[in-house]
């Protein structure tokens, strides 16, 4: 019996997708086809699911280890302008790595991201390319990488990072199916980027709507105290806040807080 018979067929498929393209026979590339194509119809419901962005970035990543041949790990990088970016990983040997990578500020990704184009290393170890961070994964057992720029009609938004433990475990034929896989996966990662944003803007509008109201309610006070226009109100409450060292609305609450006291105090002892 061979080895590989005594196996899953969830593990024989992995074994599979190992072998170098010439060597796979045409059932196992209709593996691969099948596992990409689950992958893509997994990846186009992500937008019906109500998710953090990090969790859908994640999933992604996911995705892509079961769609790309050879795949023990994956990362993404999400690249914002307006904010720190956003990394995720599928394991935690990717986190390590990509940690390393990030902090050398050199490495497959970066190459990817950077270049807008696909990046692969079979032997991270002696690639020329990241002296530095090649030496340090190999060390950790890793030595091959498929980088993956993630492109959108408006640019490179990010790059995902797929690792192997294994020399060589990518090859021209799990280059094409990761493209494959990022051109559809980088419009999700923006679709999600413009919801994430989105609702960040909105969460700052509603707290400067609050904010607003609060120091309008403190002007009304004391205007009602001391009468004056609500420019001479505003300035008043402008000076208490640099006489208490305290932001402004902290003050117009302190104002509220001490008002409702009071009239409280009045209720009880009418």
């Amino acid at each position: 019996m061979d080895a590989d018979e005594t196996l899953d067929p969830e593990q024989r498929g992995a074994n599979a997708r190992r072998l170098p393209a010439e060597q796979r026979s045409e059932d196992q590339r209709s593996a691969e086809d099948h596992d990409l194509s689950e992958s893509l119809v997994a990846l186009s419901r992500l937008g019906s699911n109500r998710m953090g962005l990090e969790d859908l970035l994640t999933r992604v990543a996911t995705y892509a280890v079961r769609a790309i041949p050879g795949a023990d790990g994956a990362g993404l990088t999400l690249l914002e302008e307006d904010r720190a970016d956003t990394i995720v990983a599928t394991a935690p040997f990717v986190t390590e790595i990509d940690d390393i990578q990030y902090g050398m500020l050199q490495g497959p990704c970066i190459s990817a991201a950077a270049e807008a184009r696909t990046v692969m290393s079979g032997s991270l170890g002696s690639d020329s390319r990241w002296p530095r961070f090649g030496g340090r994964v190999a060390r950790l057992g890793v030595h091959s990488a498929l980088s993956l720029p993630l492109i959108t009609p408006d640019g490179v938004v990010g790059a995902m990072n797929v690792y192997a433990h294994d020399k060589n475990a990518f090859d021209d034929r799990a280059a094409e199916l990761g493209e494959l896989f990022a051109e559809p996966a980088a419009i999700a990662v923006q679709n999600a980027q413009v919801l994430a944003q989105t609702q960040r803007l909105a969460s700052r509008l509603q707290a400067a709507l609050e904010t607003r109201g609060v120091i309008d309610r403190a002007v009304g006070i004391l205007m009602s105290r001391s009468g004056g226009t609500t420019e001479e109100a505003l300035e008043r409450l402008r000076a208490l806040s640099q006489h208490e060292h305290h932001k402004l609305p902290m003050v117009a609450r302190q104002i509220i807080e001490e008002a409702v006291r009071r009239a409280e105090a009045r209720h009880h002892s009418g």
